[in-house]
């Protein structure tokens, strides 16, 4: 009866757990090989590989490594390999997501890195260029000032009130500040070398359209928003145009770069993929088969 005790407390020892699991491991890797002891064994450690071990150390600790730092280096390396073969050989890299992604990545990135080598001609950036100008095209721009008249405070008086205000400057004779003729405001008293997008982040889109039709040198309105009635006066306007190719060379070269990479991608996919013929498999799987890809597999559009 003493015995029962003592041998439920071997049975949960996290040793005993440890030596089980290990056996069980050793048994699967045994299974997988198969008995095949001609894989290779010999682990060679090339000059090239001590040079690349001690540059990162070099990097990290800005100095180079002393002999018996370097040969830790080496070991751990060893480690390391040893750690890798035996791991293939037990099949532990199949059905791991992190290890499918990161090889998708390393094939992803041998397709790109030829891309992103090449240098490409000022003809070959100016027909990108040409076939993309939604990448660069450079927005209207609108610089104004504007003068606040808060309608929820002044009622029905408003409107008439932002008239005569007009009348004032466009008289000349409002004030040195023209902001100081409306009322108080949180809002910028006027915008300079302004986007559509900007302007309409201040003051909403419905001001920004009417914006667009104000005359450029002189006081006009009253335009309306949501937040009341504004006078304002534009100074200055440009229409949105296609810079020339000189003047944002390096961006045209970042965005060819990127589109080669993206083609090079593609066609090294289609070329890997023409070797596999994909099943599908039960009643989801025909659904599937009939489906229409998506432009982009990694989420919904």
């Amino acid at each position: 009866m003493t015995n029962a005790p003592v041998r439920g407390r071997w049975l949960r020892e996290p040793l005993l757990h440890f030596l089980i699991i290990g056996t069980g491991l050793f048994f699967l890797y045994q299974v997988t090989r198969g008995g095949d002891e001609s894989a290779p064994r010999e682990i060679a450690i090339g000059e090239s590989r001590i040079e690349a071990l001690a540059e990162n150390f070099a990097r990290t600790w800005m100095r180079p490594p002393t002999p018996q730092e370097l040969r830790g280096l080496v070991d751990d390396y060893v480690k390391e390999e040893v750690f890798y073969r035996e791991a293939i050989a037990m099949g532990l890299d199949r059905d791991d997501t992190v290890i499918r992604r990161r090889l998708r990545q390393k094939m992803e990135f041998v397709s790109e890195d030829a891309a992103a080598a090449t240098e490409p001609t000022d003809a070959q950036l100016q027909q990108f260029l040409t076939a993309h100008p939604e990448k660069f095209v450079e927005p209207a721009q609108v610089t104004f000032q504007q003068v606040f008249v808060n309608a929820e405070k002044r009622g029905d008086a408003a409107r008439r009130d932002a008239e005569r205000i007009l009348a004032e400057l466009q008289a000349g004779r409002g004030p040195a500040t023209p902001g100081a003729a409306g009322d108080p405001t949180l809002l910028p008293a006027g915008l300079k070398d302004a986007s559509p997008q900007e302007i309409s982040a201040s003051f909403g889109d419905e001001f920004g359209k009417q914006l667009d039709d104000a005359p450029v040198g002189q006081w006009a309105g009253p335009i309306a928003s949501s937040f009341g009635l504004h006078l304002v006066h534009v100074s200055a306007r440009s229409t949105s145009a296609l810079p020339k190719l000189a003047d944002i060379r390096p961006v045209v070269v970042r965005e060819w770069q990127a589109r080669q990479r993206s083609l090079a991608g593609d066609e090294f996919y289609t070329s890997l993929s023409s070797k596999y013929e994909v099943s599908y498999e039960g009643e989801i799987g025909r659904l599937l088969q009939q489906a229409q890809p998506a432009k982009d597999a990694a989420g919904p559009q």
